[in-house]
């Protein structure tokens, strides 16, 4: 097979998004390898890919007008992506855009087609794109504007109110910025932030947290730091969970689910050479991944088993460990930046069924907790079902535990409401993110 263009890769990665629901994360770097796409291509073709899956909702509205009847799946996907070309990339030109555009759609199909797709792009060319505003409603407006499905901005002015709401949509199509963990069990920050620049990355200072460093250029997984295992790639809002663990040495630490391993490294980390963290995860090439990350950071002190964590307390004692994570399996709606396509896919029915789980690993790991100990919960979204309504759940039915204060840096206290953290994508750039502590009485 010939290499694909950058724009034909990215039209693949789409198609193989919306036909089979796979992870935009992991095809882009699968496309990448294959196609031996480097330099400023790699940046275009993450560009080109994240940016139309971000903005899908919003294209598909301005390119209603413009479709006579409906198109096959890939022609329309060529389209959003010729059209986020035309609109939100400056230095393409759209002369450049529509004969690529055209010529793709005369590698795929016949005359008719190419046909069409020039007629379209070129009609919005001379005539521009409906305005929003012909939206009264404030919910649907905000849900075509910032590309996230009315039911989601629904469900969130519920919970947050409609401001809130606007902000966190708005953030939402903000590209993130790269985050890495320093491994202070060998090196500081200091030391990291010398070693990066001296091989030509642009980072600075976490002003959220001391181990934390943000890359302003540069992808740090080709930093020689990175295959030392002088760093870990973590976003902020991650790194705070092993720091409100109060984790102490020698303790015997339980991580439920907990692939690829960057919470597990950070409380190994922190438990600088002595005690063990047991790190568990449902597929074997998941657990695969937490030992090469283990032993790339030189952590002697963690061990891994695959495993379902519905069933943990079949397989310990009761009350054997110090501290318990349940990382636990969520919507995933607090990293809609980084994975776009989640918010198209999931539904109130996913958000229900993922807090049956939630409870049921809760109700296994609330068995292995020592008097004294701390079970910590966290997930990846903001909505409040999966969070405080998971964590009233728990003090409900689980009367040996009571609720725990978070102790956090200064910087973070005032997300801190109810002894739970709850992070917004626009408080300080991070991912979403919730951690709640419980200790056993």
């Amino acid at each position: 097979m010939p290499k694909k263009n950058v724009r034909e890769a990215a039209l693949d990665i789409l198609e193989a998004i919306e036909k089979h629901q796979s992870y935009s994360n992991l095809l882009l770097n699968k496309v990448i390898e294959k196609n031996h796409i480097t330099g400023p291509d790699v940046g275009l073709l993450t560009e080109l890919t994240y940016g139309t899956l971000q903005r899908k909702l919003t294209l598909d509205y301005y390119l209603k007008p413009f479709l006579q009847k409906k198109v096959e799946p890939w022609v329309l996907n060529l389209l959003r992506l010729s059209l986020y070309q035309m609109l939100y990339l400056d230095k393409i030109p759209d002369r450049a855009i529509l004969f690529e555009s055209v010529e793709i759609a005369k590698r795929r199909s016949h005359r008719g087609v190419s046909g069409m797709v020039n007629g379209v792009l070129r009609a919005i060319q001379r005539k521009g794109v409906p305005s929003l505003d012909k939206i009264k409603d404030a919910v649907e407006k905000l849900s075509i504007e910032t590309s996230h499905p009315q039911w989601l901005v629904q469900r969130w002015t519920d919970q947050f109110g409609f401001e809130k709401t606007k902000k966190m949509c708005e953030t939402n199509l903000m590209a993130p910025l790269q985050t890495a963990r320093v491994n202070l069990t060998r090196t500081t920050r200091e030391d990291v932030i010398k070693q990066l620049e001296s091989e030509g990355f642009l980072v600075q200072e976490s002003p959220i947290l001391v181990e934390a460093i943000q890359s302003l250029k540069g992808n740090l997984v080709h930093s020689n730091c990175y295959q030392k295992g002088l760093i870990s790639i973590q976003d902020e809002s991650s790194m705070i969970v092993a720091n409100v663990m109060e984790i102490e040495p020698n303790q015997l630490i339980l991580d439920c689910c907990a692939a690829p391993g960057g919470k597990t490294t950070h409380i190994a980390e922190k438990l600088n050479g002595t005690g063990k963290v047991i790190a568990h995860d449902l597929h074997e090439h998941k657990v695969k991944l937490i030992k090469e990350n283990a032993d790339r950071l030189g952590l002697q002190n963690v061990e891994t088993i695959a495993m379902d964590s519905r069933k943990i307390g079949e397989h310990y004692q009761s009350e054997i460990f110090d501290r318990v994570l349940v990382d636990a399996p969520c919507s995933g709606l607090g990293v809609l930046r980084r994975k776009p396509d989640i918010k198209y896919v999931k539904t109130i029915h996913d958000i229900r069924a993922l807090q049956t789980i939630q409870h049921s690993i809760l109700t296994e790991a609330a068995q292995l907790v020592k008097p004294g100990g701390i079970l910590t919960y966290s997930t990846c979204t903001v909505d409040k079902e999966e969070n405080e309504g998971t964590v009233q759940y728990f003090l409900e039915n689980f009367p040996d535990f009571e609720a725990y204060s978070l102790h956090v840096p200064a910087t973070i206290q005032p997300f801190v409401q109810n002894n739970c953290l709850q992070i917004f994508p626009q408080d300080f750039g991070s991912d979403g993110f919730f951690i709640a502590c419980f200790k056993k009485r």
